[in-house]
């Protein structure tokens, strides 16, 4: 069979994207190894209809909502490498995508294939990622009741944090070697309120305590840290689409209608914008899924 279109991703981004392309009676693979970026956290904010319920049953009402269209099918496992077929070998098919070691053909190729965050190497963060250390403030500032909060330095950028968090807490930034603030910066925190603390970070322990280098303790209702990210898959890499730099991580070059820079292939969701939200995520899936149909319509690019 050669599908209209393989959706490598089947996470919020992936599943707006089969909701558009189901919904145009399009025949649909969705390809998913089941790692969502939010996996770690139990509630989900920000997102209308949905502000506060658990990420799991968002994704996952998701996906019965869009296999209620029968032109979509699931295959749950990781893509092992997508190929572009040469005119010469005999199909209408554009693509080769393999997976479970099967080969599933398409006219049509779109990543939703997320990122992966690398974090601080802090003894206790990982552990505490998405329930007690996050990267957004929206996504999980308001929880924390104007309780204290502490911002995790990983290097100079980190001041925008620091800088954000004083509207949803006391705010002290943890510059745990990271960088030093200028002059200037060292003002513009201290008209925001913020506290400062040099001494290095040797764990983090309890619900979110920091412990530093000395044996002190400072106790948090919440810590914030940016956290660098990589592409999830390889796949985009081989393929040879362009990437474009960011602050803690590249993303996958898009156009404003969600095109890369090889033809037939689209991109959409965390992997292709440098921010990140369920909201945002569904948003670039919906708008992503109505442009590969108008190229299967009118031609790609």
């Amino acid at each position: 069979m050669i599908h209209d279109v393989i959706i490598i991703g089947g996470s919020y981004a992936g599943l707006s994207a089969a909701l558009q392309l189901g919904r145009a009676r399009r025949s649909v693979l969705v390809i998913d190894e089941g790692q969502r970026r939010n996996r770690f956290s139990s509630h989900s904010h920000g997102f209308l209809t949905n502000d506060g319920a658990d990420p799991a049953v968002i994704a996952a009402d998701a996906r019965a909502q869009v296999m209620k269209y029968s032109t979509v099918s699931w295959l749950s496992a990781r893509a092992e490498s997508a190929v572009r077929l040469e005119p010469d070998e005999g199909t209408e098919a554009r693509f080769a995508v393999t997976a479970k070691g099967e080969r599933h053909l398409a006219r049509r190729l779109l990543l939703a294939i997320g990122v992966r965050d690398i974090m601080p190497d802090i003894a206790g963060l990982a552990e505490r990622w998405g329930r007690a250390v996050f990267h957004c403030p929206y996504c999980h500032g308001y929880e924390l009741n104007q309780g204290e909060i502490g911002v995790i330095a990983g290097s100079a950028l980190s001041l925008h944090q620091a800088l954000m968090l004083p509207d949803w807490g006391p705010t002290t930034l943890l510059l745990n070697n990271a960088f030093e603030p200028d002059d200037d910066q060292l003002q513009s925190l201290a008209a925001r309120g913020v506290t400062i603390e040099r001494g290095p970070i040797e764990a983090i322990a309890g619900h979110a305590d920091v412990r530093l280098v000395g044996g002190r303790v400072l106790p948090f209702a919440g810590l914030f840290a940016l956290a660098r990210f990589e592409v999830a898959s390889p796949i985009a890499s081989d393929l040879g689409l362009d990437f474009e730099e960011g602050p803690i991580g590249a993303v996958i070059r898009t156009g404003e209608m969600k095109e890369t820079s090889q033809a037939g292939v689209f991109a959409c969701g965390d992997a292709a914008r440098p921010m990140a939200s369920v909201a945002l995520a569904v948003g670039d899936g919906n708008l992503a899924g109505a442009s590969v149909h108008r190229s299967l319509l009118f031609g790609s690019h």
